[in-house]
């Protein structure tokens, strides 16, 4: 099975896609790369905000994979990682305190002998899925290339076959305004990165902004409740 990008593009990172409690996942050589990448930040220019009104259901989905999956359903997009060694420490461990959970997958190691061959641009990498209470509530999708001279041409050609708002409606990120391009919808956001040699650091994060602010209110209150009363 390859991942491929839509027309030439298409979930990690292991910085992924929300900001969350560390993994215990060896990530890739790409994946380092990308943790120290700005995806958990909310700052965007000074031009209009997104009249973005799109709720979850209307999310993208890239190759299949959707926000709202459970973990079980995630694995099975990917036959053979349910069983793979080197995930078993992820699948193991339980869910934080607050019920953050997380799955790495690299899918090259999932296709069959006869079909793997070398990583040509545009591949998939890897995919980080970040789960909330069993279900992904953010999921990054990094991919081997191809390298692209301004993240609008990344951006337009994610574009392709998806009901999303155009161009146009997608932020720069401040400071990165070539590289980083940002959808803010009503629950959901949509983050696309083009940089790199070869555009090697490429991805797409999709979130569910009802699952972060959850996630934010937990912390909160776990804050709230670790702080001694006066």
């Amino acid at each position: 099975m390859r991942f491929i990008l839509p027309i030439a593009c298409a979930l990690a990172i292991a910085g992924a896609g929300c900001k969350l409690e560390p993994s215990a996942a060896t990530p890739n050589t790409n994946a380092n790369a990308n943790a120290n990448q700005p995806v958990t930040s909310t700052a965007v220019s000074n031009q209009e905000p997104s009249n973005c009104s799109l709720k979850l259901a209307s999310a993208p989905a890239i190759n299949g994979l959707s926000l709202g999956m459970t973990r079980d359903e995630v694995l099975a997009a990917f036959p053979g990682s349910k069983d793979d060694h080197d995930l078993q420490p992820l699948l193991k461990r339980p869910p934080s305190a607050l019920g953050v959970s997380e799955i790495i997958i690299q899918p090259a190691k999932y296709q069959p002998k006869e079909k793997k061959a070398e990583p040509k641009p545009g591949d998939v990498s890897q995919i980080t899925f970040t789960l909330l209470d069993g279900r992904v509530d953010a999921f990054t999708v990094n991919y081997n290339g191809p390298q692209y001279a301004h993240v609008d041409n990344f951006v337009t050609s994610f574009l392709t076959d998806k009901n999303l708002p155009p161009l146009d409606q997608w932020q720069p990120y401040v400071g990165m305004d070539n590289q980083l391009k940002i959808l803010n919808c009503a629950e959901f956001e949509v983050r696309v990165f083009a940089s790199g040699k070869g555009g090697n650091l490429n991805y797409v994060l999709v979130k569910d902004l009802l699952a972060a602010r959850k996630l934010k209110e937990r912390r909160a209150k776990a804050r709230a409740q670790a702080t001694p009363t006066p």
